[in-house]
């Protein structure tokens, strides 16, 4: 009898080892490198078996190329962030931690989405009971959505075969096992495998399949990186699970853009859409308030208003801390020093703690000027003024430096009632700024501050 192979996988980033590892060399996780069986892989773009090729090349100028019609979830901020509804034959990998609001968003897209096409639900979480009753809580029902409580894919795909559908959600990848591994549900073999099937189905019967994935401690997808690069389009779903809005954004779309957020608020009846996000990130601000600047933002093609606080207090211990939440720590601590090197602050001794109010994470370059505005604020304990806000990327020589979309931000912020903006001076060219709000242009840091704080 021929002696069985196995190997030893990482759990974390799927890095394999022909012997087993206390500690992942790739990922530095310990005690992650499970024993598994080698097993061939499955190919679902592989040449059939009789060795026939059915492609050949030809020149791009000749392919054929058939604009296929969106369709239309029912969510408008779900919409957005797909890059203008579902493509046909699509693979949509859906992350976030447990108890978020994956199941309940899937489910209601399946209703929206049941109401023109077949959609055949599988869970390998829940009973259909216990479906049934998640979807009249929801008010989600209709003869086209089919529920599908099963775990194996052999089973699964015969049921695909027979049912037909449009659309498929599989809820969740880490649960769903081909019997003929020998690997445990849920590792990196099995993932990858299932996934392997699940975009064998879309693409060679162009069904759209959305799939939800449970998510590591580190908050990325469990399972191996190659699961991401497999799928079209990778979405993670945040939020802080003690607040009740919601955050979805999009990591990876080859339909689409990158950049785009959708946001939506937990209710009792379930999810709900967030048409104005500024609103909700400027609801609960103080009048006066030190230490507080607003940021017109750009999430893909949305400009969103966000106010960044900042408490700036003396250091008890020797080394000063820099804290930040929803935004990057490295820039925080850039921009304090060119705070203290090209305006005059004496930060060195200073603790900073800064953070982007609503929960939302921050990390494009125009936020730089509000950040600045924010620990000058507080470290002078003078407030800005609540009807102003801020746009421009910071150079390392004290500089503002120009941004792109500067229209739109000013009239995102001329619609919620903002009646001044500081903007970079090369931004005021080849434009004209809406009725309502005064744009005031500044080249370097020095110049912003004695504008915003006098």
């Amino acid at each position: 009898m021929a002696k069985v192979k196995t190997q030893f996988v990482c759990q974390n980033c799927g890095y394999i080892s022909p012997r087993y590892l206390g500690r992942c060399p790739n990922c530095n996780e310990w005690n992650t490198l499970v024993e598994e069986t080698i097993s061939k892989p499955t190919n679902p773009l592989a040449t059939p078996s009789n060795g026939i090729h059915n492609n050949q090349p030809e020149p791009i100028t000749q392919v054929k190329f058939q604009s296929e019609k969106r369709a239309d979830t029912g969510m408008e901020e779900l919409d957005r962030v797909l890059g203008g509804g579902v493509v046909p034959g699509s693979l949509v990998l859906i992350g976030g931690d447990p108890g978020i609001g994956k199941s309940t968003l899937m489910l209601q897209v399946s209703g929206n989405l049941a109401k023109n096409s077949k959609v055949l639900y599988i869970s390998g979480e829940e009973s259909a009971s216990q479906i049934k009753m998640r979807a009249d809580r929801l008010a989600v029902g209709g003869d086209d959505l089919l529920v599908y409580p099963e775990t194996d894919m052999s089973v699964i795909k015969s049921a695909i075969n027979d049912v037909q559908p449009d659309i498929i959600v599989i809820d969740s990848v880490q649960t769903m096992q081909i019997p003929e591994l020998q690997s445990a549900t849920g590792s990196v073999a099995q993932i990858r495998e299932v996934t392997a099937d699940l975009m064998s189905i879309a693409k060679g019967q162009g069904i759209t399949v959305f799939v939800v994935g449970h998510v590591t401690k580190g908050g990325a997808i469990a399972g191996p990186k190659i699961l991401e690069h497999m799928v079209d389009t990778v979405l993670y779903f945040e939020g802080d699970l003690h607040h009740s809005y919601r955050i979805l954004r999009a990591v990876k779309n080859r339909f689409g853009s990158t950049n785009e957020l959708g946001v939506f608020e937990m209710r009792e009846d379930g999810l709900a859409e967030v048409s104005n996000p500024s609103e909700i990130f400027l609801e609960e601000r103080l009048q006066d308030a030190n230490g507080s600047a607003i940021v017109v933002s750009m999430e893909g093609t949305r400009p969103i208003l966000v106010e960044i606080q900042a408490l700036v207090t003396s250091s008890v211990f020797g080394n000063a801390q820099r804290t930040a939440t929803g935004l990057d720590r490295n820039r925080v601590s850039l921009i304090m020093a060119v705070l203290e090197k090209r305006a005059g602050l004496m930060l060195q001794n200073q603790d900073a703690y800064l953070k982007a109010a609503g929960g939302v994470k921050l990390d494009e370059p125009a936020i730089d000027l509000a950040l600045a505005v924010s620990i000058a604020s507080s470290y002078r304990n003078k407030g800005t003024n609540p009807t102003e806000c801020f746009v421009g990327e910071l150079g390392l020589t004290g500089e503002v430096r120009r941004v792109n979309r500067i229209e739109q931000r000013v009239q995102e912020a001329q619609k919620l009632g903002f009646t001044r903006i500081i903007v970079p001076a090369n931004n005021l060219s080849g434009w004209s700024a809406p009725d309502g709000i005064e744009v005031i242009g500044v080249k370097t840091i020095s110049q912003a501050l004695k504008i915003a704080l006098g």
